[in-house]
């Protein structure tokens, strides 16, 4: 993959599985807070599904678009395209009634010193959009620092595992999805609590800021020893078919690749693929931040793009300096400060 446009059009690819989904489904589609890192090739896969399916139905994208270009762009696409800042009340009201929802707005980094903004956008805010289409069904991103820290040798956290936040973030993020649990009560509102742990871009991502230290020669601190990952692609795919399984009250749904990944390890591939020692410091903990998704793949599947995959495809991507989009995840962070 050597550009931008080839990993857009990779990651936007619509299975058989997905465009069969649509065929089911009846209304259209719109995305709150399109976007992010993930909604625009989310976007564009429910669109080419849509096309594939012989089932027309509208594809919305909804943000503030400080990006001219990415509003253009969904546009092109064949994306119907609405600027609105969801917290403007008049903006949100204005929105059109759409019998399929997938939420993905909401803040994480910048949350230490501006508590009140990320709760507002995390907790309240649910809330305002849970009134607003109460009548449809709704897929909400959420999520997997709503979970403990968890033994490596636990098998990781299912659904039935109790929330318990650490940080303001999680705890904020816990809070959606208490809000929302509230209004599927309340209005009978078919929903998907959508936890996710972490997405994979060629741009971002775990495995890039691993892959990159690598490269460069830096320090790579193992304490948080092991993590969760799947390609970007198929969890756009999970969320887009989770439609179909929107329910009350809302089905908790775990969304991440079927490895435990070491960090060690994943260093030691990037080493080997680019002729280099990764420079690994401390010791890894006996305790991570892990998410049993086996339920999501019992109804979708596994992610069709492996682990080897993924790694090949960005130590390729690191090694001829490709184009990345400087959003770190932080997921070393053991106390939920971001």
């Amino acid at each position: 993959m050597k550009t931008i446009a080839e990993l857009e059009d990779f990651m936007s690819m619509p299975s058989e599985e997905i465009v069969r989904d649509i065929q089911k489904l009846d209304g259209d589609i719109m995305i709150l807070g399109v976007s992010g890192k993930m909604g625009p090739t989310l976007a564009k896969m429910a669109k080419r599904a849509v096309d594939q399916s012989g089932r027309p139905k509208r594809v919305i994208g909804v943000a503030r678009f400080s990006d001219e270009s990415l509003f253009q762009e969904l546009q092109g696409c064949g994306i119907e395209t609405i600027k609105a800042d969801l917290l403007n009340e008049a903006d949100l009201r204005n929105l059109p009634e759409v019998k399929n929802i997938i939420y993905m707005a909401g803040t994480k980094f910048g949350t230490v010193g501006n508590e009140h903004y990320t709760w507002a956008m995390n907790a309240y805010l649910p809330g305002r959009v849970a009134e607003k289409f109460k009548g449809s069904r709704i897929v909400a991103f959420s999520t997997g620092n709503v979970y403990p820290f968890t033994t490596v040798q636990s098998n990781c956290c299912t659904e039935d595992e109790v929330p318990n936040p650490v940080g303001e973030y999680a705890q904020s993020c816990l809070g959606r999805e208490r809000i929302l649990t509230y209004f599927s009560h309340k209005h009978q509102t078919p929903m998907v609590l959508f936890r996710l742990n972490y997405a994979i871009d060629l741009r971002y991502g775990v495995l890039l800021e691993i892959a990159k230290q690598v490269h460069q020669g830096n320090p790579i601190d193992v304490t948080m020893g092991n993590v969760n990952v799947i390609w970007q692609g198929d969890a756009n795919e999970y969320a887009i078919r989770s439609l179909l399984h929107a329910n009350h009250p809302p089905k908790i749904l775990n969304v991440t690749g079927p490895e435990t990944l070491s960090i060690r390890w994943l260093a030691q591939e990037f080493g080997k693929r680019m002729g280099k020692e990764p420079l690994l410091i401390h010791t890894e903990s006996p305790t991570a931040l892990l998410n049993n998704a086996s339920h999501a793949h019992k109804l979708f599947g596994y992610p069709k793009v492996t682990i080897q995959q993924m790694v090949d495809m960005i130590a390729d991507w690191v090694i001829r300096d490709g184009q990345t989009l400087n959003k770190p995840t932080h997921f070393q962070e053991r106390e939920g400060a971001f």
